[in-house]
């Protein structure tokens, strides 16, 4: 009798990834909680987060995990992380935590660094992990800190969740006034196009 291989369908692959991606979010952020390692949530985890609080529905799939540390508890993070299965690296200027041996750099823990500059705006640094607040699971940055990220990176995955959150009501035409001129600008181009 011959083996047959199990086929499963896309859904099933999909909803594999995201149980894994879960794991690995809940793994981490309860690691660095337990060691009183200060961080925060962001990025399109952030963004489900809060999307999730106005519309469960409305909350879109993102496939990695990132997280704000201040650069002086990295060693700390590193040493927690190391324990429960994540290897630190240094790749194209950012530190990431692949998942064991075999992990992925996309599928990583990318760890953005508090009160540094931005990859996208030398000017706009990250938020400091003390402009967070608790989660059900883990300290999630604000909603204005989340919304500034997502302007500064402004990439159309950025415009994508600021739309998202704008459809459910967490972000409105009030917005745009809470951030300098230029961000405003994005802001108010988002929302003046639902639709994309």
């Amino acid at each position: 009798m011959t083996d047959t291989p199990v086929m499963i369908s896309g859904w099933e692959r999909v909803a594999r990834y995201m149980d894994e991606l879960r794991e690995r979010l809940r793994r981490a952020t309860a690691a660095l909680t337990a060691a009183g390692v200060p961080y925060a949530v962001v990025g399109g985890n952030a963004v489900a987060e809060w999307v999730g609080r106005a519309d469960p529905a409305g909350v879109r799939n993102t496939k990695d995990v990132n997280v704000l540390l201040r650069r002086s508890d990295l060693p700390a993070a590193t040493s927690v992380l190391s324990a429960v299965g994540f290897i630190h690296r240094h790749v194209a200027g950012l530190d990431i935590f692949l998942d064991g041996q075999y992990g992925k750099a996309r599928e990583a823990i990318h760890i953005v660094f508090a009160n540094e500059s931005l990859r996208h705006a030398a000017d706009t640094p990250a938020p400091d992990v003390t402009e967070s607040e608790p989660g059900v699971e883990f300290p999630v940055v604000t909603l204005v800190a989340v919304v500034r990220m997502k302007l500064v990176a402004n990439r159309d995955k950025d415009r994508l969740h600021l739309r998202d959150l704008a459809e459910v009501g967490q972000i409105d035409a009030t917005w745009p006034a809470r951030f300098p001129p230029a961000l405003a600008e994005r802001l108010q181009a988002v929302l003046d196009t639902p639709n994309g």
